[in-house]
């Protein structure tokens, strides 16, 4: 029997060197678990199966762990290292055999109690054959499926058809010491391991696969036949003075418009093409915080992902990122605009479910996709839409549309029992490949409609676009921030008939702002928007290399001692590795004299820089004003320091969704200037120093929010040299005094007199209190005057100068009319 056994398993080594190739996560479990080769290591999986065993062993093997078809020595026993839950079903009849699991089980902890071994693995790994879910209704294609477990027959095909897409995932060693420890029968021990793994695999299942597909027939007749939708259709049919039946079929439509019709094939073929595309493209995607989204997958969490959105980039390089995470790519909420031919049947199999720019005046639309969207959550798919509802076109984050998330707090109400977590995701690229286009809008032109012509000339275009980036922020759960913020959100709980509580508004748009903070929370530092930060402030957007290259050193080490976030990441390459890779881009000149190189970005690139400076704004908002002022003041004290950001930051904040202020980040900010050598502190006083370049870091770092404060002195200068200013002009006259400052000053960013620009900084300071409204129009507060005050300070007099003689004598005139 043992040579029989001995035969089966070489048999099963070729057939898998053969036919298996395995993708395997984290990319090197040792190091990810700190696990340890020398310590006693067993490996629980839930088939007790030859072809599994193998493909373990095998990856075992390449990553220097035990091998699983070996004996472990533990106490005075020699074990077996792979324990299997479950054996495949015989080919005839249903039930399979039990393992000796349990057994496996009981004398590991036997002799971990007898021996006193503290360092004993048992480490889950989940293998899956393809990453199919399956159907609901079994069909043919479960004979090649992982959904089951399989027979030895069924095996066979799995191996020969998705052999090639084995995927193992080795999860976090399971302690077993906390499971002896506890005060539990000893004989209680064995079973309550193997219901851990148990449940355990069943979430790894779900989390890599997602639940099993009803078929698009069936998923509409369930829709079809929910009480809300049945509902709106009677109404529909009433308001329309249509038959049901013409009023059902409306509503067919309609969910044929919207539903997704996810494939398997689909996401496995487009993986191949977008790997291909990602080398054609990019040098390299930095994907970083990925282990918290385990630990949600993990412990059961439904995930809603909420990325900001830089370009059409976005949808495929997430989707991809988070499908060789090992998890199931989620159901993208994309815009209608997207569903052409023949990209809308190649998204809509992706995962993609379309929505209309608007909703208003549609009830039977309106009642159709909520009601999708609720069955979305409520069957256990993951979610992805971005909040922004559109791509920035200036490289800012943009105020949140709280539709979606309204509709997925109202689906929270239907009573879904698992916990519902957003994942706020940071995506950032050294090059945005629509840009160009971005620009053109900016200037005025219409925004042009999707095509397949447009697919074509972006594939035309295909070029080096240096790298691109990806952070997952810090999860929010959905059901946490209700219970802290509302906790009565459970009273609204019905399963059919959901109504639209008083409190959801203002929590979603709360819930929507930490969502926005959270993604900036998680920025990414990278050669391009650094050097933008760099360049963009100097005449003629070029600098000495030397210069250049101690400048961006300066800004790496401010951002090493004293980051906005914990989540902020920063190159770990030197400043003259990032120079070096920036300069392959082709966005840079490099000039070169007999007193050495000059660095500049290209003519056709200066203002489109401004794009990736907007990216990482807000993480040297505060250092550039505190630089800014010591640079204009030349002595100062810290309290003088903490009275300007406080004045500032909540203006900062509210534009650029900024946490609250640490107290402390202050003080590091200013032992970064210290450590730099820029000044000195004795007590609460402050002092620039002798050095060299001492002046010089300070003013380039300070000009980074020159921009930013003009705009603010526009608005804020009309609203106190003028005795009440109705809204309206102050809108129209803060945007024609910014272009005329733009030409008075060479500006040439178009979003410095942008009015949605303008009219957002107007709604903040109202919200804040800083402006009121009044018989005689908009007034200021006293803490807006002190901010007019500062901003006379800290603006150059040529600027000031021109924004005073607008504003005074537009003032003058609007009280001679």
């Amino acid at each position: 029997m043992r040579i029989f056994n001995y035969c089966l398993n070489f048999i099963s080594m070729v057939t898998n060197r053969l036919l298996v190739k395995s993708k395997v996560l984290p990319e090197s479990p040792i190091e990810q678990y700190a696990l340890n080769p020398a310590y006693p290591t067993f490996y629980i999986v839930k088939l007790n199966a030859r072809s599994d065993l193998a493909a373990l062993a095998r990856v075992c093997k390449k990553h220097g762990l035990p091998n699983p078809t070996e004996q472990q020595l533990l106490g005075n026993a020699s074990l077996d290292r792979f324990i299997g839950l479950q054996n495949p079903p015989p080919l005839f009849g249903d039930k399979a055999k039990p393992t000796d699991a349990l057994n496996q089980g009981k004398q590991i902890i036997e002799q971990l109690i007898a021996s006193g071994e503290k360092n004993v693995q048992v480490i889950p790994v989940t293998i899956l054959w393809g990453r199919n879910p399956g159907k609901e209704k079994p069909g043919l294609g479960t004979l090649v499926s992982h959904s089951l477990t399989p027979s030895w027959f069924r095996k066979f095909f799995v191996l020969l058809f998705s052999g090639r897409d084995n995927f193992v995932r080795f999860s976090q060693p399971l302690d077993l010491s906390l499971l002896v420890n506890e005060k539990t029968d000893v004989d209680e021990l064995p079973h309550k391991l193997l219901r851990v793994a148990r449940v355990h695999f069943r979430r790894q299942k779900l989390a890599a696969t997602g639940p099993k597909m009803p078929s698009r027939e069936q998923l509409f007749n369930s829709l079809l036949a929910s009480p809300t939708i049945k509902k709106a259709i009677s109404d529909e049919a009433k308001s329309k003075n249509i038959s049901q039946a013409q009023a059902r079929q409306n509503a067919l439509k309609l969910l044929d418009e919207i539903a997704a019709n996810y494939s398997d094939a689909t996401i496995r073929v487009a993986e191949r093409a977008l790997t291909w595309l990602w080398n054609k493209l990019y040098n390299g995607i930095e994907i970083k915080y990925t282990e918290q989204i385990h630990d949600l997958t993990n412990k059961g969490h439904e995930i809603i992902y909420m990325p900001c959105h830089r370009s059409h980039m976005d949808y495929l390089l997430l989707t991809y990122s988070i499908y060789h995470l090992g998890l199931v790519p989620p159901h993208i909420a994309a815009g209608i605009n997207l569903n052409f031919f023949p990209a809308g049947g190649i998204f809509r199999r992706s995962g993609a479910f379309f929505i209309r720019r608007s909703f208003a005046g549609n009830k039977l639309y309106s009642a159709v996709f909520k009601e999708y969207l609720s069955q979305l959550f409520i069957k256990g798919y993951s979610v992805k839409f971005y909040t922004e509802g559109g791509r920035s076109r200036t490289g800012r984050l943009l105020p949140p549309k709280t539709g979606m998330l309204a509709m997925t707090l109202q689906a929270m109400l239907r009573g879904i029992d698992r916990p519902i977590s957003i994942v706020p995701v940071y995506i950032g690229y050294e090059h945005v490949m629509e840009i160009n286009t971005y620009l053109k809008e900016l200037a005025g032109d219409d925004k042009k409609g999707e095509s397949i012509f447009g697919i074509f000339k972006a594939i035309k275009n295909l070029k080096n676009y240096g790298r691109g980036y990806l952070n997952f922020g810090d999860p929010i759960s959905v059901n946490q921030y209700l219970n802290d913020q509302q906790p009565d959100w459970r009273d609204s709980i019905h399963p059919t008939d959901v109504q639209k509580p008083q409190w959801l508004g203002p929590q979603v748009a709360t819930l929507a702002d930490k969502v926005m903070v959270n993604i900036n929370n998680a920025a990414a530092l990278n050669a391009v928007n650094l050097l933008a930060m760099i360049l963009l402030v100097n005449d003629k957007q070029a600098l000495s290399k030397p210069k250049l290259l101690a400048q961006l050193d300066f800004y790496l080490h401010l951002q090493r001692n004293a980051s906005y976030s914990a989540k902020i990441t920063i190159p770990n390459e030197s400043p003259e590795e990032l120079l070096t890779h920036a300069l392959k881009l082709n966005k840079f000149d490099v000039i070169s004299d007999e007193f050495g190189e000059i660095i500049a970005i290209n003519d056709k690139e200066k203002i489109l820089f401004n794009y990736y400076r907007n990216n990482i704004l807000h993480v040297f908002s505060v250092p550039s004003l505190l630089a800014l002022h010591i640079f204009k003041s030349h002595k100062t004290t810290i309290s003088q320091c903490q009275a300007l950001i406080n004045c500032f930051y909540p203006m900062f904040a509210k534009e650029w969704f900024l946490h609250a202020l640490d107290e402390n980040y202050i003080t590091r900010i200013l032992a970064s200037f210290v450590d730099q050598d820029l000044i000195e502190i004795e007590g609460d006083n402050i002092k620039i120093t002798n050095s060299n370049d001492c002046l010089a870091k300070l003013e380039i770092l300070g000009r980074a929010l020159s921009l930013t404060l003009q705009r603010y002195a526009i608005v804020i200068g009309f609203i106190q040299t003028s005795k009440g200013i109705e809204r309206a002009e102050l809108e129209r006259e803060s945007q024609v005094l910014a272009q005329r400052l733009g030409t008075l000053h060479g500006i040439k960013t178009p979003e410095f007199f942008d009015k949605k620009v303008l009219v957002g900084f107007i709604s903040n300071l109202r919200e804040q209190g800083l402006i009121s409204e009044t018989s005689n129009g908009l007034e200021g507060s006293t803490e807006l005057c002190e901010a007019y005050m500062y901003l006379k300070a800290l603006l150059p007099a040529r600027i000031w100068q021109s924004i005073s003689d607008i504003v005074l004598s537009q003032a003058q005139h609007s009280a001679h009319d």
